[in-house]
């Protein structure tokens, strides 16, 4: 099992935005500043006005364009839900649609969100279409997605526990994700206690220039001053 953070150090990351999160890990130099986070278009937060989604990843592929050669339905598979008593919680459950058109089928819906919280999920996040969305809003459930869509069409699981992509973001199971309005992002466990300390210093430093700016005795040379402190 993947190492988790203590709940005291969970809540105060919790309490953060990505924004911050980002600009926090890129003070630690622990990966290029362009990696580690969702960069491609097509990712939309459904409820940009929840807050902050912070959970261990749980992976599953899964298609949903096409019938399956005999019978009506594919197989209704449960034993993923297996999968999440060996991964830490919460769970964000990540889920790539492998289909050559990802989204013709939902993904996730009202029914579904229910069941992944009794299961421990704080959150999902999509490559593919998700529906019920008030319902699913209802239950203060964060969910990212490419799309919706009114049916779950021949939704059925492929693959189960393995690493995705997620909108240019590489994600294996374990992994620490952080969601809001501004994207996703994965935070680095090697470095994650050291984020809330490392935030505080940043909301500081930009705290001091904003007050610089709304001040009368406001100059450029002591803009430039702080801004160059706030950088190092």
């Amino acid at each position: 099992m993947k190492p988790t953070l203590s709940p005291e150090v969970f809540e105060q990351l919790s309490k953060l935005d990505t924004c911050l999160a980002a600009d926090a890990i890129e003070r630690f130099d622990v990966r290029l500043r362009n990696e580690g986070f969702s960069t491609l278009p097509g990712l939309h937060c459904q409820f940009p006005e929840l807050p902050t989604m912070l959970g261990y990843a749980v992976t599953l592929r899964i298609r949903s364009e096409n019938p399956p050669m005999e019978g009506g339905l594919y197989h209704y598979r449960m034993d993923w839900w297996e999968v999440l008593q060996n991964l830490p919680i919460p769970h964000v459950l990540v889920i790539q649609d492998a289909d050559r058109h990802p989204g013709v089928g939902a993904s996730l819906g009202s029914v579904g969100a229910a069941i992944l919280q009794t299961l421990g999920c704080v959150g999902c996040i999509s490559t593919g279409s998700v529906r019920d969305l008030p319902a699913i809003r209802r239950r203060n459930f964060p969910l990212f997605s490419a799309s919706v869509s009114p049916s779950h069409a021949y939704v059925h699981i492929v693959d189960i526990g393995h690493p995705v992509e997620v909108a240019g973001l590489k994600i294996s199971p374990g992994d620490l994700l952080m969601g809001d309005c501004h994207g996703i992002v994965r935070i680095p466990m090697g470095i994650a206690q050291e984020l809330p300390r490392m935030s505080r210093e940043i909301e500081a430093a930009d705290r001091q220039i904003l007050e610089l700016c709304q001040s009368e005795t406001f100059s450029r040379e002591r803009l430039s001053e702080l801004i160059q402190r706030a950088r190092q």
